[in-house]
């Protein structure tokens, strides 16, 4: 039967009565009912009183003894939890790489190194930021070059904070600034250098350029900013005239080449014919010097020849006769010589001598001897009336 029927509180069945286990009831009874939450209640209360110097509260439902003793409790309770709190929050540690900039009634108080370090919120603010850290910023963009050509140039710009207060104070936002001011160089030094320069060799001293005015512009805005390196990566043209690009790079490639061989071959031709000019000079001065010093030679031998002549005519006349002679048989290759009588007849192989011992050898005396042997003259013992010469070729 429940509980709750007529007759069934005779055997004490009602959880909530107040016989043996009753809910304020203390009694030993053998059922035990659920905790109070109004007796929880107070006795945290009474607890809380008694940690803060408040009396403990007696006992009964009635809260008007404690009421306010109570509310004082809370009170400071609350306050220690916001003393902790505004603790947590104002105390701070600054590491070896950082500083901060601490700002007292939104004006400028001081730069903390590293340490651990306090600070008054809400009265001051504080920016913390690392100024070893070195940061990077990239960009892609297309550009007009100086030639009229667009490109593609991406970029990375590696900086870091040199002046923090600046930094925090100078501009609003400084990285924001950074990025306009890297767009503005940029464009200022690509559009002063010609397309090959930028996708060749010309990148390197661009990069030095973009550097340079990126940074007199941070300087001038007093961001606090100091630009450690700008790379420029390789530039192309857009997609959408990539083909008829590489065909103009090609093209270009094309005239260089040829403008290379032409100048090999200029460099090769160019000295050997100036080479040649200047050999025909040198033998045309040779022979100049040569032919004016023969005819002095022979001018001068003449001279000397009318002096020796005036002194001795016929002599002179003979002697001028034997060279004459002598000088024409050495040029021929066969002689033939007659005596007085005119019978006899002497041949003179001189063709065959000259190729055996040398145009510039003498006849070998043999040769005279058989001569006078036959009762005849060689050229020189004949008197040059006498001599009739013969050539054969």
């Amino acid at each position: 039967m429940a509980w709750n029927e007529p007759g069934g509180n005779s055997n004490n069945q009602d959880p909530w009565g107040s016989g043996g286990g009753g809910r304020r009831g203390g009694g030993g009874g053998d059922q035990k009912g659920p905790p109070d939450l109004d007796e929880a209640f107070r006795k945290l209360q009474d607890s809380l009183n008694g940690m803060f110097g408040g009396k403990k509260r007696g006992g009964g439902n009635n809260f008007g003894g404690g009421g306010k003793r109570g509310g004082f409790g809370l009170v400071w309770i609350a306050l220690v939890v916001l003393l902790v709190v505004w603790l947590f929050n104002a105390i701070y540690i600054v590491d070896e790489q950082e500083q901060a900039v601490v700002l007292r009634f939104g004006k400028y108080h001081e730069t903390v190194g590293p340490g651990l370090n306090i600070y008054i919120p809400p009265i001051d603010r504080k920016f913390q930021e690392n100024v070893t850290r070195e940061r990077s910023y990239s960009k892609q963009g297309q550009m007009l070059t100086e030639d009229e050509n667009i490109i593609e140039v991406p970029l990375t710009v590696q900086y870091k904070i040199s002046n923090l207060q600046s930094f925090v104070l100078n501009v609003d936002q400084p990285e924001v600034s950074l990025q306009h001011a890297t767009d503005s160089a940029v464009r200022h030094v690509v559009g002063s250098t010609a397309m090959d320069q930028v996708l060749t060799e010309g990148r390197e001293a661009m990069a030095g350029e973009v550097k340079e005015r990126l940074q007199r512009f941070l300087d001038n805005y007093g961001t606090g900013i100091i630009v450690t390196q700008v790379n420029l990566q390789s530039a192309a043209a857009p997609r959408e005239v990539q083909e008829a690009f590489d065909d103009v790079i090609r093209a270009r490639e094309d005239e260089q080449r040829e403008k290379n061989q032409a100048e090999s071959y200029a460099n090769g031709v160019i000295p050997e014919a100036r080479g040649q000019a200047q050999r025909m000079l040198e033998e045309a001065s040779g022979y100049r010097d040569a032919v004016i010093s023969r005819a002095q030679g022979e001018a001068d031998r003449f001279s000397k020849l009318v002096a020796e002549y005036r002194k001795a005519p016929e002599v002179t006349r003979e002697r001028l006769y034997l060279e004459t002679i002598q000088e024409v048989m050495s040029n021929t290759s066969k002689v033939m010589v007659t005596g007085e009588s005119g019978q006899n007849l002497l041949y003179l192989p001189l063709d065959k001598m000259v190729n055996g011992r040398g145009a510039s050898t003498p006849a070998p005396a043999g040769v005279a001897s058989g001569a006078a042997a036959q009762g005849t003259r060689l050229p020189q013992e004949l008197d040059p009336r006498e001599v009739r010469t013969r050539e054969s070729r």
